[in-house]
């Protein structure tokens, strides 16, 4: 797995945001446990603190599921997946029309760019 890691935002911020995409895009799936915090860690090549408050900002929204003896498993229901698919994709949405209007164009300038560039 390849990690991209910069240093303008804080590292755990951006291994949650990695590893949520993860699993949006099915590389670890629905009910699937995930590695180990140090696994994570060591393959990501950050301290295993760092990775631990990552994955429990997956835990907070709801992404994964901690059990005491089976470890971190990603999320079975479909609603917070979705959830958190729809979000995403509306934050990509934003950006777009963010840039869009930069280059100055309207939102139905912007929109009709993006109706064109589907086709």
């Amino acid at each position: 797995m390849e990690w991209k890691l910069d240093d303008s935002r804080p590292i755990w911020i951006q291994l949650q945001e990695q590893l949520t995409r993860m699993i949006l895009t099915g590389r670890f799936r629905a009910g699937e446990r995930l590695p180990s915090v140090r696994d994570l860690a060591s393959e990501a090549g950050v301290n295993p603190n760092t990775m631990q408050r990552a994955l429990a900002g997956l835990d907070a929204e709801g992404l994964t599921v901690t059990n005491r003896t089976a470890g971190r498993t990603v999320t079975e229901d479909d609603s917070v997946l979705d959830g958190m698919r729809a979000k995403l994709a509306h934050e990509l949405i934003r950006q777009f029309y963010e840039a869009a209007e930069q280059l100055g164009y309207t939102r139905e300038q912007a929109l009709e760019l993006l109706k064109r560039s589907g086709s």
